[in-house]
């Protein structure tokens, strides 16, 4: 298949073809804009809309804490939508479509045109508008995902390609305001919008040459029904529950990193706001060297066991990068090369492991629930963003204060700010790979699986 084939929609099954790297790539382009949202949403919009904007640094962390309680009910909504979504462009696709004004709406309140001295009402009110607009992006991707490659081991290929791009899309925005700062062109506030306005462009680009280019396969099903008791009857799988805890502990380890990187290079390291972007770019593009290595693992170990070893590795080398003296970029950036290299596996993998848990609901129930079960892991994704930005509202409470250098805090809040960026992360991490213990979902499971609904699926036909 080429990456000029046109939509179909065709019925999913187990032997669908093997979708070429030209179609994954265009599949995968929308991730360029929405892993700009998604590196900008913990790291840089706090932290800009504390210093720059002027708003006081436990309001911001309220007010992302609500917006994001708020999105997370809207979410299992956006899901159900999804599921009973029946167009002649597919079940995804129309959402997909439906965000990208509405995100490049938000992108340019939120990046562009926002001035000091914006309060929290502007704030939440435009983070609510961005991050409605995101939940439909990323869910109708990740949807569309799931039945682009019905197959254990090329699910993992198709969110992997996923992965690659996301990690991509981080590096191209991190390094716009560096750019911006290091040329003259402006200072990180200059570049800050600029990353703005490169999402507003990128976003109809990416998106509408996906929706041209990607078929959409729809799964046999009977249409979902249920309403609520359906949703809670997920989390009576067990399958369900162990992705929907690791996803909890994977999305808040690295949302804490995230959110108190430059307080922590600042502050405890003595490196400047330009080096510490570079740690963290050159962490993300450790994570684009690494995807393929847990996507190969994968194939060979299963998926389950494979982000397993990953989140073990992942804990020893981000506690070993955080110990590292301040003084030496070189050493430094070597030991945040080092720590990145496991930073997708659990990105990628628990969407292929959901992707291949909503075939189980499908075989047990008759009815595709893909858009709600993506949704739930959304949630618990979200709940891990809330929970990470916590030390926001901790640090102010032991006389933290948010400054560029390593002067004016006191010895007690320092320490707080080194146990919250280290040992937590560390610890969440390290738990990850014990609560897969057991995980039922095996490689040989879910052949059967594929096997029993080609056989039902056929006999429908």
């Amino acid at each position: 298949m080429t990456a000029t084939a046109a939509p179909s929609s065709a019925t999913a099954a187990p032997d669908a073809p093997r979708r070429s790297n030209a179609i994954l790539a265009a599949f995968s382009g929308p991730c360029l804009p929405l892993a700009a949202f998604g590196v900008a949403l913990p790291v840089t919009l706090p932290e800009f809309y504390a210093t720059h904007v002027g708003i006081e640094m436990g309001m911001v962390a309220a007010v992302f804490m609500a917006v994001r309680l708020i999105d997370i009910v809207f979410d299992p909504f956006i899901g159900w939508g999804m599921d009973r979504t029946r167009t002649r462009l597919g079940r995804y696709r129309p959402w997909m479509a439906v965000a990208t004004p509405i995100l490049m709406l938000a992108a340019l309140m939120m990046f562009v045109t926002v001035q000091p001295g914006a309060g929290p009402i502007y704030l939440f009110a435009w983070l609510l508008v961005l991050y409605l607009g995101f939940s439909m992006g990323t869910l109708g991707q990740l949807g569309w995902a799931a039945v682009l490659a019905p197959q254990y081991d090329q699910r993992s290929r198709v969110y992997g390609w996923w992965q690659v791009f996301n990690i991509i899309g981080v590096i191209l925005i991190l390094i716009l305001p560096t750019i911006v700062v290091k040329t003259g062109l402006g200072n990180y506030v200059d570049g800050v919008r600029i990353m703005g306005w490169a999402i507003i462009i990128a976003l109809p680009l990416t998106i509408g040459l996906a929706m041209v280019a990607v078929p959409e396969p729809v799964n046999a099903g009977a249409a979902p029904h249920g309403g609520p008791r359906a949703y809670l009857a997920l989390f009576r799988m067990k399958t369900v529950r162990k992705l929907l805890v690791a996803d909890l502990l994977l999305g808040i380890a690295p949302g804490i990193t995230g959110s108190l990187l430059f307080f922590f290079f600042g502050q405890i390291k003595g490196y400047d706001h330009t080096q510490a972007s570079l740690f963290m770019l050159i962490y993300f593009m450790a994570g684009l060297v690494g995807a393929p290595i847990w996507a190969w693992l994968a194939t060979r170990i299963g998926k389950d066991r494979a982000l397993a070893v990953a989140s073990l590795i992942f804990a020893v080398f981000y506690v070993g990068a955080t110990l590292v003296p301040g003084g030496n970029f070189a050493l430094t950036a070597v030991a945040m090369f080092i720590a990145g290299l496991p930073y997708a596996a659990g990105l990628f993998l628990l969407r292929a492991m959901m992707a291949d848990a909503g075939d189980e609901v499908r075989l047990e129930t008759g009815v595709d629930r893909t858009g709600l079960m993506f949704s739930i892991l959304s949630a618990t994704t979200k709940m891990g963003h809330v929970f990470a930005l916590l030390p926001y509202a901790i640090l102010p409470l032991v006389g933290f204060k948010p400054l560029p250098g390593p002067e004016g805090n006191s010895d007690f809040s320092l320490l707080m700010l080194q146990i919250l960026f280290i040992a937590v992360p560390g610890l969440l991490l390290a738990a990850t790979t014990w609560v897969l213990k057991g995980y039922p979902l095996t490689a040989q499971r879910h052949d059967e699986i594929r096997a029993a609904l080609a056989q039902r699926d056929a006999g429908h036909a």
